[in-house]
């Protein structure tokens, strides 16, 4: 049998690029998936808690696993050998395309597994330590980190300039627009001042009168 393997960390990354890439390898090689293993999980789970480990479980002798890379398996160094030596112990390969990695049963192997997933872990390690300084040098300097105030709530507002321009028309205050709204009315006041936009008046252009 031959699989393949496909894992994003989150819902919001897509699994159609892996996809490609094992498909366009495949074609190369002239194979063919028997069967498509995909999973939205973290790495760093319990290998028992994702479709890999059930998989694991069932492999055989000469199966065939594809992935487009070795972290696509596990996210720390014990982790992915653990895999490695499963496989290896049941005599079935692991081949990852962006690593050009293929695991079989002799010596090399068994080194590049290894050094494959130690530098792995290591530059995993250097990435967030790089980061954690570059956030601490930010937060020591007074700078606000992540995003901008309220610019999450402003989004709810879109849409909504001709309302809120003629409840100003009609004498409403921001305060009772922002509580209706459901916004807080500094953010309000933002929106306001980026939309140009008063009683009657939004973009700097007076408007139609609106039956509300």
């Amino acid at each position: 049998m031959i699989y393949g393997y496909i894992r994003v960390s989150t819902d919001h990354q897509t699994t159609e690029n892996q996809r490609f890439e094992i498909k366009r390898f495949c074609a190369k090689q002239d194979l063919a998936i028997d069967c498509w293993i995909e999973e939205t999980i973290s790495a760093t789970k319990d290998l028992n808690k994702r479709k890999l480990g059930r998989l694991l479980r069932r492999i055989q002798k000469d199966d065939l696993i594809i992935a487009s890379e070795l972290s696509r398996l596990g996210r720390n160094l014990l982790q992915v050998m653990s895999i490695l030596h499963h496989c290896m112990d049941v005599g079935a390969k692991i081949w990852t395309i962006k690593d050009n990695y293929r695991l079989g049963s002799d010596i090399t192997s068994k080194v590049l597994a290894f050094a494959f997933g130690l530098s792995a872990e290591i530059e995993r390690n250097l990435i967030s330590q790089r980061t954690k300084e570059a956030l601490a040098r930010v937060k020591a300097e007074g700078k606000h980190i992540g995003r901008p105030m309220g610019s999450r709530n402003e989004s709810k507002l879109a849409g909504r300039e001709r309302y809120i321009s003629q409840k100003l028309e009609d004498g409403r205050s921001k305060y009772e627009i922002a509580r209706r709204l459901r916004v807080h009315r500094d953010t309000l006041q933002r929106f306001i001042e980026k939309r140009d936009i008063g009683p009657g008046v939004v973009n700097g252009q007076v408007i139609p009168t609106l039956k509300l």
